[in-house]
Protein backbone atom coordinates (compact mmCIF):
# COMPACT_ATOMS: atom_id res chain seq x y z
CA UNK A 1 0.00 0.00 0.00
CA UNK A 2 1.44 2.96 -1.41
CA UNK A 3 2.33 5.73 1.77
CA UNK A 4 0.76 9.29 1.22
CA UNK A 5 3.24 11.76 0.65
CA UNK A 6 3.65 14.78 3.20
CA UNK A 7 2.49 17.94 3.02
CA UNK A 8 5.61 19.34 4.41
CA UNK A 9 8.93 18.92 4.25
CA UNK A 10 10.11 15.22 4.89
CA UNK A 11 12.73 15.00 8.15
CA UNK A 12 15.33 12.02 8.45
CA UNK A 13 12.93 11.14 12.01
CA UNK A 14 9.84 10.93 9.40
CA UNK A 15 12.00 8.17 7.42
CA UNK A 16 13.06 6.84 10.57
CA UNK A 17 9.31 6.38 12.16
CA UNK A 18 8.37 4.76 8.95
CA UNK A 19 10.59 2.65 8.59
CA UNK A 20 10.67 1.23 11.90
CA UNK A 21 14.23 1.93 12.97
CA UNK A 22 15.86 4.86 14.71
CA UNK A 23 16.89 7.69 13.06
CA UNK A 24 20.74 6.96 14.03
CA UNK A 25 20.27 3.61 11.57
CA UNK A 26 17.95 5.70 9.02
CA UNK A 27 21.38 8.14 9.09
CA UNK A 28 23.39 5.01 8.65
CA UNK A 29 21.28 3.53 5.73
CA UNK A 30 21.28 7.03 3.59
CA UNK A 31 24.82 7.83 4.08
CA UNK A 32 25.94 7.69 0.56
CA UNK A 33 30.07 7.21 1.40
CA UNK A 34 29.09 4.31 3.02
CA UNK A 35 25.70 3.18 1.94
CA UNK A 36 25.20 -0.53 3.06
CA UNK A 37 23.61 -3.48 1.00
CA UNK A 38 21.66 -5.09 3.96
CA UNK A 39 17.86 -5.71 3.67
CA UNK A 40 17.02 -3.18 6.51
CA UNK A 41 19.24 -0.61 4.60
CA UNK A 42 17.32 -1.45 1.28
CA UNK A 43 13.95 -0.83 3.45
CA UNK A 44 14.78 2.24 4.75
CA UNK A 45 15.96 3.70 1.40
CA UNK A 46 12.67 2.42 -0.39
CA UNK A 47 10.65 4.81 2.37
CA UNK A 48 13.11 7.38 1.96
CA UNK A 49 11.94 7.18 -1.81
CA UNK A 50 8.79 6.80 -1.37
CA UNK A 51 8.05 9.76 0.92
CA UNK A 52 10.29 12.05 -1.31
CA UNK A 53 12.91 12.47 1.14
CA UNK A 54 15.90 14.87 0.45
CA UNK A 55 19.19 14.26 2.54
CA UNK A 56 20.56 17.59 3.45
CA UNK A 57 24.25 17.00 2.36
CA UNK A 58 25.35 20.14 3.22
CA UNK A 59 23.94 20.08 7.07
CA UNK A 60 25.25 16.63 7.35
CA UNK A 61 29.20 17.97 5.76
CA UNK A 62 29.27 21.13 8.06
CA UNK A 63 28.76 18.46 10.93
CA UNK A 64 31.64 16.50 9.94
CA UNK A 65 33.41 19.35 9.22
CA UNK A 66 33.79 19.49 5.42
CA UNK A 67 31.67 20.81 2.56
CA UNK A 68 32.06 18.68 0.06
CA UNK A 69 33.19 20.95 -2.48
CA UNK A 70 36.70 21.77 -4.12
CA UNK A 71 38.07 25.03 -5.90
CA UNK A 72 39.62 24.79 -9.11
CA UNK A 73 41.75 27.66 -10.08
CA UNK A 74 42.55 28.06 -13.87
CA UNK A 75 44.45 31.09 -15.60
CA UNK A 76 40.97 31.80 -17.83
CA UNK A 77 38.40 29.87 -19.38
CA UNK A 78 38.43 31.25 -22.94
CA UNK A 79 41.14 28.87 -23.34
CA UNK A 80 39.86 25.70 -24.79
CA UNK A 81 42.24 23.38 -22.60
CA UNK A 82 41.49 25.08 -19.73
CA UNK A 83 37.51 24.87 -20.14
CA UNK A 84 37.62 21.66 -21.28
CA UNK A 85 39.96 20.11 -17.64
CA UNK A 86 37.68 21.90 -15.74
CA UNK A 87 34.83 19.88 -17.23
CA UNK A 88 36.96 16.45 -16.42
CA UNK A 89 37.34 17.96 -13.12
CA UNK A 90 33.52 18.52 -12.16
CA UNK A 91 32.85 15.23 -13.34
CA UNK A 92 35.51 13.25 -11.09
CA UNK A 93 34.59 15.70 -8.61
CA UNK A 94 31.13 15.00 -8.67
CA UNK A 95 31.86 10.77 -9.32
CA UNK A 96 33.21 10.86 -5.34
CA UNK A 97 30.93 12.98 -4.09
CA UNK A 98 32.34 16.38 -4.02
CA UNK A 99 30.73 19.62 -5.96
CA UNK A 100 33.47 21.52 -7.72
CA UNK A 101 33.87 26.00 -8.48
CA UNK A 102 35.86 27.68 -10.42
CA UNK A 103 37.62 30.60 -10.62
CA UNK A 104 40.53 32.17 -12.64
CA UNK A 105 43.62 34.67 -12.37
CA UNK A 106 44.77 35.45 -15.96
CA UNK A 107 48.07 33.75 -14.92
CA UNK A 108 48.50 36.93 -13.02
CA UNK A 109 50.32 35.72 -9.47
CA UNK A 110 48.56 38.33 -7.26
CA UNK A 111 45.20 37.04 -9.06
CA UNK A 112 45.70 33.90 -8.50
CA UNK A 113 46.59 34.71 -4.54
CA UNK A 114 43.75 36.52 -4.30
CA UNK A 115 41.36 33.93 -6.15
CA UNK A 116 42.67 31.39 -3.91
CA UNK A 117 41.69 32.97 -0.98
CA UNK A 118 38.54 33.58 -1.96
CA UNK A 119 37.49 29.98 -2.37
CA UNK A 120 39.30 29.10 1.22
CA UNK A 121 37.21 31.61 2.69
CA UNK A 122 34.19 29.43 1.31
CA UNK A 123 35.69 26.85 3.19
CA UNK A 124 36.10 24.18 0.27
CA UNK A 125 38.26 20.86 1.21
CA UNK A 126 40.94 21.52 -1.21
CA UNK A 127 42.26 23.25 -3.99
CA UNK A 128 42.61 21.80 -7.52
CA UNK A 129 45.40 24.56 -9.28
CA UNK A 130 45.96 24.53 -13.09
CA UNK A 131 47.87 27.76 -12.74
CA UNK A 132 50.85 26.50 -11.28
CA UNK A 133 54.30 28.86 -12.31
CA UNK A 134 57.68 27.38 -11.81
CA UNK A 135 58.27 30.39 -9.74
CA UNK A 136 54.92 30.45 -7.72
CA UNK A 137 54.50 30.99 -3.58
CA UNK A 138 51.46 29.80 -3.80
CA UNK A 139 51.80 25.83 -3.95
CA UNK A 140 54.56 26.57 -0.97
CA UNK A 141 52.42 28.25 1.04
CA UNK A 142 49.83 25.75 0.81
CA UNK A 143 52.00 23.03 1.99
CA UNK A 144 53.14 25.29 4.78
CA UNK A 145 49.02 26.00 5.81
CA UNK A 146 48.49 22.13 5.27
CA UNK A 147 45.82 22.85 2.64
CA UNK A 148 44.77 19.99 0.70
CA UNK A 149 45.61 20.65 -2.55
CA UNK A 150 46.82 19.24 -6.06
CA UNK A 151 48.08 20.59 -9.47
CA UNK A 152 46.72 19.80 -12.80
CA UNK A 153 48.29 20.45 -16.49
CA UNK A 154 51.49 22.06 -14.84
CA UNK A 155 53.35 21.07 -11.61
CA UNK A 156 56.30 22.91 -9.67
CA UNK A 157 58.44 19.42 -9.33
CA UNK A 158 57.10 19.51 -5.32
CA UNK A 159 53.21 19.68 -4.51
CA UNK A 160 50.58 16.89 -5.30
CA UNK A 161 50.49 16.80 -9.28
CA UNK A 162 48.27 15.41 -12.13
CA UNK A 163 49.66 15.94 -15.70
CA UNK A 164 50.68 15.11 -18.96
CA UNK A 165 54.27 13.65 -19.29
CA UNK A 166 54.62 16.89 -21.50
CA UNK A 167 58.66 15.94 -22.27
CA UNK A 168 57.49 12.83 -23.89
CA UNK A 169 54.75 14.78 -25.97
CA UNK A 170 57.54 17.17 -27.32
CA UNK A 171 59.44 14.44 -27.71
CA UNK A 172 56.50 12.67 -29.88
CA UNK A 173 56.04 15.70 -31.53
CA UNK A 174 58.94 16.52 -32.88
CA UNK A 175 60.35 12.79 -33.93
CA UNK A 176 57.45 12.75 -36.49
CA UNK A 177 58.31 15.69 -37.98
CA UNK A 178 61.98 13.99 -38.16
CA UNK A 179 61.03 10.63 -39.32
CA UNK A 180 58.78 12.32 -41.87
CA UNK A 181 62.52 14.00 -43.41
CA UNK A 182 62.78 17.65 -41.91
CA UNK A 183 66.09 18.98 -40.26
CA UNK A 184 64.68 22.24 -40.51
CA UNK A 185 62.91 22.56 -37.28
CA UNK A 186 61.02 25.31 -35.44
CA UNK A 187 59.27 25.27 -31.95
CA UNK A 188 57.13 27.42 -30.33
CA UNK A 189 56.27 26.38 -26.87
CA UNK A 190 54.67 28.15 -23.92
CA UNK A 191 56.00 30.33 -21.75
CA UNK A 192 59.59 29.79 -19.66
CA UNK A 193 57.64 29.77 -16.39
CA UNK A 194 55.25 27.12 -16.99
CA UNK A 195 56.55 23.41 -16.74
CA UNK A 196 54.83 22.14 -19.91
CA UNK A 197 56.74 25.18 -21.87
CA UNK A 198 59.97 23.99 -20.37
CA UNK A 199 59.13 19.89 -20.53
CA UNK A 200 58.33 20.46 -24.33
CA UNK A 201 60.95 22.05 -25.07
CA UNK A 202 63.06 19.29 -23.77
CA UNK A 203 61.22 16.81 -25.15
CA UNK A 204 61.57 18.36 -28.79
CA UNK A 205 65.26 19.01 -27.74
CA UNK A 206 65.80 15.28 -27.16
CA UNK A 207 64.41 14.34 -30.30
CA UNK A 208 66.59 16.60 -31.75
CA UNK A 209 70.15 15.34 -30.71
CA UNK A 210 68.99 11.74 -31.04
CA UNK A 211 68.65 12.94 -34.59
CA UNK A 212 71.75 14.59 -34.86
CA UNK A 213 70.20 18.01 -35.46
CA UNK A 214 71.62 21.14 -33.93
CA UNK A 215 68.40 23.83 -33.71
CA UNK A 216 68.66 27.05 -34.58
CA UNK A 217 68.70 28.74 -31.20
CA UNK A 218 66.52 31.84 -32.92
CA UNK A 219 63.90 28.49 -33.94
CA UNK A 220 62.93 27.91 -30.23
CA UNK A 221 60.92 30.87 -29.54
CA UNK A 222 59.30 31.12 -26.13
CA UNK A 223 55.85 32.31 -26.82
CA UNK A 224 52.48 32.59 -24.67
CA UNK A 225 49.81 30.28 -25.42
CA UNK A 226 47.58 32.42 -26.97
CA UNK A 227 46.29 32.11 -30.80
CA UNK A 228 47.73 35.71 -31.39
CA UNK A 229 50.86 35.05 -29.32
CA UNK A 230 51.45 31.61 -32.31
CA UNK A 231 50.45 34.27 -35.13
CA UNK A 232 53.19 36.50 -33.71
CA UNK A 233 56.22 33.86 -33.70
CA UNK A 234 54.54 32.63 -37.22
CA UNK A 235 55.40 36.28 -38.59
CA UNK A 236 58.93 36.16 -36.99
CA UNK A 237 59.76 32.70 -38.46
CA UNK A 238 58.26 32.35 -41.65
CA UNK A 239 58.58 36.08 -43.49
CA UNK A 240 61.92 35.71 -44.77
CA UNK A 241 62.88 34.58 -47.76
CA UNK A 242 61.75 30.70 -48.67
CA UNK A 243 65.62 29.25 -47.71
CA UNK A 244 65.90 30.99 -43.85
CA UNK A 245 62.54 29.80 -43.17
CA UNK A 246 62.15 26.02 -40.75
CA UNK A 247 60.19 23.49 -43.30
CA UNK A 248 58.46 22.40 -40.04
CA UNK A 249 57.35 23.91 -37.01
CA UNK A 250 56.31 21.78 -33.47
CA UNK A 251 53.75 24.50 -31.44
CA UNK A 252 53.05 23.66 -28.11
CA UNK A 253 49.38 23.90 -27.73
CA UNK A 254 46.90 23.65 -30.71
CA UNK A 255 46.06 27.97 -30.46
CA UNK A 256 49.81 28.38 -30.89
CA UNK A 257 49.44 26.24 -34.00
CA UNK A 258 46.20 28.25 -35.21
CA UNK A 259 48.11 30.96 -34.98
CA UNK A 260 50.93 29.77 -37.22
CA UNK A 261 48.65 28.61 -39.86
CA UNK A 262 47.03 32.21 -40.01
CA UNK A 263 51.12 33.64 -40.69
CA UNK A 264 51.59 31.10 -43.06
CA UNK A 265 48.30 32.18 -44.81
CA UNK A 266 49.51 35.77 -44.73
CA UNK A 267 52.64 34.87 -46.21
CA UNK A 268 51.25 32.34 -48.68
CA UNK A 269 52.78 29.48 -47.55
CA UNK A 270 51.03 26.26 -48.03
CA UNK A 271 50.42 23.95 -45.04
CA UNK A 272 51.58 20.78 -45.39
CA UNK A 273 53.29 21.29 -49.20
CA UNK A 274 55.02 24.25 -47.68
CA UNK A 275 55.41 24.02 -44.37
CA UNK A 276 54.87 20.80 -42.27
CA UNK A 277 52.61 22.07 -38.45
CA UNK A 278 52.39 19.77 -35.21
CA UNK A 279 49.94 21.36 -32.25
CA UNK A 280 49.55 19.89 -29.09
CA UNK A 281 46.14 18.84 -26.71
CA UNK A 282 44.18 17.76 -29.59
CA UNK A 283 41.56 20.00 -28.88
CA UNK A 284 38.12 19.30 -30.59
CA UNK A 285 38.59 22.20 -33.27
CA UNK A 286 41.69 20.76 -34.48
CA UNK A 287 40.45 17.87 -36.72
CA UNK A 288 37.92 20.10 -37.68
CA UNK A 289 40.41 22.58 -39.21
CA UNK A 290 40.48 23.24 -43.19
CA UNK A 291 43.83 21.25 -42.98
CA UNK A 292 43.48 19.00 -39.83
CA UNK A 293 46.14 19.45 -37.51
CA UNK A 294 48.49 17.16 -36.09
CA UNK A 295 48.38 17.08 -32.58
CA UNK A 296 49.93 15.18 -29.03
CA UNK A 297 46.83 14.23 -27.33
CA UNK A 298 46.48 14.50 -23.80
CA UNK A 299 43.87 12.42 -21.59
CA UNK A 300 42.63 15.00 -19.31
CA UNK A 301 40.06 12.46 -17.85
CA UNK A 302 42.72 10.46 -16.72
CA UNK A 303 44.37 13.78 -15.09
CA UNK A 304 41.45 14.69 -13.86
CA UNK A 305 40.37 11.83 -12.03
CA UNK A 306 43.96 11.54 -10.74
CA UNK A 307 43.48 15.08 -9.22
CA UNK A 308 40.89 14.25 -7.10
CA UNK A 309 42.40 10.89 -5.92
CA UNK A 310 45.51 13.51 -5.01
CA UNK A 311 42.85 15.41 -2.47
CA UNK A 312 40.93 12.58 -1.71
CA UNK A 313 43.71 10.11 -0.29
CA UNK A 314 46.59 12.61 0.57
CA UNK A 315 49.89 11.34 0.99
CA UNK A 316 50.10 8.42 -1.68
CA UNK A 317 52.87 7.93 -3.38
CA UNK A 318 54.00 9.20 -6.21
CA UNK A 319 52.72 12.79 -5.59
CA UNK A 320 53.95 13.58 -8.98
CA UNK A 321 51.73 11.85 -11.21
CA UNK A 322 52.03 11.59 -15.63
CA UNK A 323 49.90 10.51 -17.91
CA UNK A 324 50.90 9.23 -21.36
CA UNK A 325 50.28 11.19 -24.15
CA UNK A 326 49.65 9.73 -27.97
CA UNK A 327 50.47 11.74 -31.34
CA UNK A 328 47.61 11.80 -33.88
CA UNK A 329 48.68 12.41 -37.30
CA UNK A 330 46.44 14.29 -39.57
CA UNK A 331 47.09 16.59 -42.74
CA UNK A 332 48.95 19.31 -41.22
CA UNK A 333 51.98 17.62 -40.93
CA UNK A 334 53.75 16.37 -44.68
CA UNK A 335 57.16 15.55 -46.20
CA UNK A 336 59.35 18.58 -46.97
CA UNK A 337 59.09 19.17 -50.45
CA UNK A 338 61.83 18.31 -52.85
CA UNK A 339 63.62 20.30 -55.17
CA UNK A 340 65.80 19.74 -57.90
CA UNK A 341 65.57 16.77 -60.08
Amino acid sequence: MERPAPAGIVTLKDVAAASGVSISTASRALDERTTSRSAAAAHVRKIAEELGYRRNSFASSLRRGETRTLGVLVPRLSDTVMALMFEELEKAASSRGYFAMVATSGDDPVDERSAAETLLDRNVDGLILATARLDDELPRLLRERRVAHALVLRTDGISPSALGDDEVGGYLATRHLIDLGHRNIAVVTGPAFTSTGTARLAGARRALNEAGIQPREEWLIAAGYGIENGYTAGETLLAGAPQSRPTAIFAANDNIAMGVMAAAHRNGISIPDHLALVGYNDTPLSARLPTPLSSVHVPLDQIAATAIDLIVNPGIEPLIRRSMPTLIPRQSSGAPQRTGT
